[in-house]
């Protein structure tokens, strides 16, 4: 396992303790983890391959994301899929965001649209 973000915090109401969120690349499982004060909270898969005719970098592709119902409601995904495709920037990947959260998310964030290929983007209304 390789540490991708950690130490993130929602903004608990003031009657709730802090909480630790972190996120962490399992590469063996092709998929980062996010958990709550050490609980499993959530995951999102993805499966890199290489780069298409031409391309220079690889391709992550993003197919599901899941944050466990007890998590929801509470940003969890968001922080999951920054640190997903925060890592994916470092790696130098380009991202296929198939997963309707992260292309969600992609879309909201425009620092994020540089990592979808350019001749993709149509097709992921971005």
């Amino acid at each position: 396992m390789t540490q991708a973000h950690e130490g993130e915090q929602s903004g608990p109401p003031a009657t709730e303790a802090a909480e630790t969120v972190a996120v962490v690349d399992v590469p063996e499982r092709s998929r980062f983890e996010i958990s709550v004060n050490g609980a499993p909270a959530g995951f999102a898969d993805y499966s890199d391959s290489e780069g298409g005719a031409g391309a220079q970098a690889g391709v992550r592709a993003f197919p599901h994301t899941v944050v466990h119902p007890e998590f929801g409601g509470r940003g969890m995904s968001k922080i999951l899929i920054r640190a997903a495709l925060d890592a994916a920037r470092v790696a130098d990947l380009e991202v296929l965001p198939l997963c309707s959260a992260v292309q969600h998310f992609i879309a909201s964030n425009a620092e994020y649209v540089d990592l979808v290929p350019e001749a993709r983007r149509a097709e992921f209304d971005l």
